[in-house]
C-alpha cells in the first residue's frame, strides 16, 4: 500500500502553509541511544570476522540497518550472502538486548508528540528497523497503538535513508502531499540528507544521538535543536496548562 501511493507523494513547493506534518526518526531522536544498536551491529559483523572502525560505524548510522551491513560485506568474497546472514544475526542481538532490558524514551519525546498531535499536526514515525523489530520496540516502550498517526519501517519503502522514501511514504500514508507544510526531525547525518533531498521546509537535527553538532553542521538543516521535546516550540505550540 505505502509503496503504491509513494509516486502520489509528489508536490510543488508553492506556497507557504503552517507545518502539518512532523516525521520523526526512532533510535536517538525518539528514544535513548544506548549504545545497543550499534552493540548489535559490531558483534553481527563479528560474527562474520570483519570489524569495524569507529569512523566506518558513524558513516553507516541512519542508514536502512541492512543496507549498511551490505555496504560493509560490499566487494568481500561471498559478500551477498554473508551479508544477508550478519543482518539475521543483526536482528538477533538486538531484539535479545530489548528483551533484557526495555529501551528508553528520549526525556520529552512523548510528551511532543502529544502536543504537536493535540495542536492538529500530524506526527509519523519512521526507522531504518524492519517491521518486526519496530513492532517489539514499540511495544517494549507501550507505544504500538495511538502514540503516532503512522509508523513507517525500512522494509516498507525500496530506497533507505539518505533517499527521501521513508519521508515521502509519511507523507503518501497522511496525506499531507505539499513539502512545504513537512517537517523531519533526526539525529543523523543521514536524517538531514534524506529531509534535504524530499525537499520539506524544515529540516531539523537533534543533537541526543548518534552524530554531534560538528556532523549535523555539515549537512543542510534548517534547525538543529537539542532534543525532539525542543520541536513544538518551533511551530510555536506548548502544552495546555
Amino acid at each position: 500500500m505505502i509503496q503504491r501511493v509513494m509516486s502520489e507523494a509528489v508536490e510543488s513547493n508553492v506556497g507557504v502553509e503552517p507545518c502539518r506534518l512532523v516525521v520523526v526518526d526512532f533510535a536517538g531522536t525518539m528514544i535513548v541511544d544506548d549504545g545497543r544498536v550499534a552493540d548489535a551491529f559490531e558483534s553481527a559483523l563479528g560474527a562474520h570476522g570483519v570489524s569495524i572502525t569507529p569512523e566506518q560505524l558513524a558513516r553507516v548510522r541512519g542508514l536502512r540497518k541492512l543496507d549498511a551491513i551490505h555496504s560493509i560485506f560490499a566487494g568481500v568474497p561471498d559478500g551477498l550472502r554473508r551479508a544477508d546472514e550478519a543482518y539475521k544475526n543483526f536482528r538477533s542481538y538486538l531484539l535479545a538486548a530489548c528483551h533484557r532490558s526495555a529501551p528508553r524514551p528520549i526525556e520529552g519525546a512523548e510528551g511532543a508528540v502529544r502536543i504537536l498531535r493535540a495542536h492538529h499536526i500530524r506526527v509519523t514515525l519512521t526507522t531504518g528497523f524492519d517491521r518486526h523489530v519496530t513492532d517489539v520496540l514499540l511495544q517494549a516502550l507501550q507505544w504500538r497503538e495511538g502514540l503516532f498517526d503512522a509508523v513507517v519501517c525500512g522494509d516498507e519503502v525500496r530506497r533507505g535513508r539518505p533517499a527521501p522514501d521513508l519521508i515521502e511514504a509519511a507523507m503518501a500514508v497522511t496525506g499531507i502531499l505539499n513539502r512545504r507544510a513537512v517537517a523531519t526531525v533526526g539525529d543523523t547525518e543521514s536524517d538531514l540528507l534524506a529531509g534535504s533531498t524530499a525537499g520539506v521546509r524544515w529540516n531539523i537535527g537533534v543533537l541526543s544521538g548518534a552524530h554531534d553538532r560538528a556532523r549535523l553542521e555539515s549537512v543542510p538543516h534548517t534547525h538543529l535543536v537539542p532534543s525532539v521535546a525542543d520541536v513544538p516550540a518551533l511551530f510555536s505550540v506548548h502544552a495546555e496548562r
